[in-house]
């Protein structure tokens, strides 16, 4: 399969860029570098990017910023952030991929823990991969063609402790193995309108 992945720079992408780069052609996007770069928060830069990418079978989206801090710090700028690019930034991957997707297709997206297991200051995040999991499992029941849609909602992942352990304390890291086989069920699988949760 050809298969897009949207922020294969990063820990969560890189897991699924090694699982499935193993048997399928690979196209990485990122907003700085990769194959191809694009603002998925933009629904026009999709459509632009689908239009050189040219024919494919699957993608999958590991992209999408949140804003952390006290709840009461927030204002409806800064909370924009997790809606705007976690969500809609994932939301236009399918939205303009619908039509153009080949037969059969599926689209990954990914969502957290964090609305299943709170932390302090995780509000934004915890709010967009709630939002996530109502999207696609609404949207598999409308799609059209064999295309399937699914959500990857991992915890932190080992990669990713020594970075950002202290704000998950208490949380058990998640193999980044683990995480790339999730994303391997999902776009190899035949399920669709499912959360895989890995921890």
């Amino acid at each position: 399969m050809k298969i897009i992945i949207v922020g294969a720079a990063g820990d969560i992408g890189q897991s699924a860029c090694k699982e499935l780069g193993e048997r399928h052609d690979i196209i990485t996007v990122g907003r700085s570098g990769g194959d191809y770069r694009a603002d998925v928060a933009d629904l026009h830069a999709v459509k632009a990017l689908y239009r050189k990418v040219g024919g494919f079978d699957a993608v999958v989206s590991c992209a999408g910023d949140a804003t952390f801090g006290p709840l009461h710090e927030f204002d409806q700028n800064s909370f924009m952030v997790g809606l705007r690019q976690k969500v809609m930034g994932q939301v236009n991957l399918v939205l303009a991929g619908l039509d153009v997707i080949a037969d059969g297709g599926s689209f990954t997206l990914t969502s957290g823990i964090l609305d299943r297991d709170p932390i302090r200051m995780g509000t934004n995040a915890a709010t967009a991969n709630g939002a996530l999991a109502g999207f696609v499992r609404s949207a598999a029941i409308e799609m059209t063609r064999g295309l399937r849609i699914n959500v990857v909602s991992p915890g932190m992942l080992d990669v990713s402790a020594a970075r950002y352990g202290e704000w998950f304390r208490g949380h058990k890291p998640v193999p980044s193995q683990d995480v790339g086989l999730a994303y391997a069920k999902c776009v190899e699988g035949a399920q669709t309108g499912q959360v895989v949760s890995i921890g």
